[in-house]
């Protein structure tokens, strides 16, 4: 289906588990749902099913439709816990303790994700020439959309562009071990600071600004806006705020 690398090694280590799991036994519905059982013991809702349709694509694909199980069912979160969300205020002091150690370039692709809301797998498409057109051409699971780069990031990439003298090609490197460790040296929560989080802040921040959707999913470079809605749920302080406004106690 001309997916991605990683979504491809995902299903491979997805299947494996199953494989490691069936230990040389011969497939059936039983030892299926032995299977899901399994998974529901050591993992959350969320990575259950997303096992299981890995599972299920292999099953259609052998022509074993007999085998295939169903999801867990899960209500739409209405919000997103305290503890996971990325703060503005987190966000900045991330940005903030990058420049005090000097590590420029991992506050720029902090502010970068943040300001535009591109995926990481797409900051390659953060060329120079992207930089000096103002705008990147991002390709991105058969989709093609134009991300635009606000003023002031094209100022801060240009700066660095100019101070590193790169000439061509992308602006970027893998720098999320580094970025854990500038997580710990401005007290953030390591397991607030992963690419969906930088996402959901870019989105949460559009939409209460705009309260468009639909253009917030083009942005995101979203075919489906049910998935764009999993990216601006509010937190749960914010939703405890939409209560008390309601004022519906004496």
């Amino acid at each position: 289906d001309e997916k991605s690398k990683n979504t491809i090694e995902k299903y491979r280590r997805d299947l494996r588990k199953f494989v490691e799991y069936i230990d040389g036994e011969e497939v059936t519905k039983e030892l299926v749902i032995g299977f899901k059982e399994y998974l529901v013991e050591h993992y959350a809702v969320n990575s259950v099913n997303s096992i299981i349709a890995s599972l299920n694509r292999f099953m259609q694909f052998a022509g074993w439709q007999e085998f295939r199980v169903k999801q867990l069912k899960k209500q739409r979160q209405v919000y997103c816990p305290e503890e996971k969300e990325l703060t503005k205020q987190e966000y900045f002091e991330l940005i903030r303790t990058a420049k005090r150690e000097g590590k420029e370039k991992i506050g720029l692709i902090i502010q970068t994700i943040g300001s535009t809301g591109i995926r990481i797998s797409e900051l390659p498409s953060i060329t120079v020439q992207a930089v000096k057109n103002g705008v990147a051409e991002v390709d991105c699971k058969g989709k093609n959309r134009q991300v635009l780069l606000p003023r002031k990031l094209l100022v801060k990439l240009m700066y660095y562009i100019r101070k590193e003298h790169i000439q061509c090609g992308p602006i970027r490197s893998n720098i999320w071990k580094e970025m854990k460790k500038i997580c710990r040296l401005a007290g953030v929560n390591e397991k607030k600071v992963f690419p969906h989080n930088l996402r959901h802040l870019f989105a949460c921040s559009f939409y209460q600004m705009e309260k468009d959707i639909a253009k917030l999913a083009d942005l995101l470079g979203h075919s489906n806006i049910n998935t764009t809605r999993i990216y601006i749920v509010s937190s749960g302080v914010e939703h405890r705020k939409q209560i008390e406004k309601m004022n519906l106690l004496l």
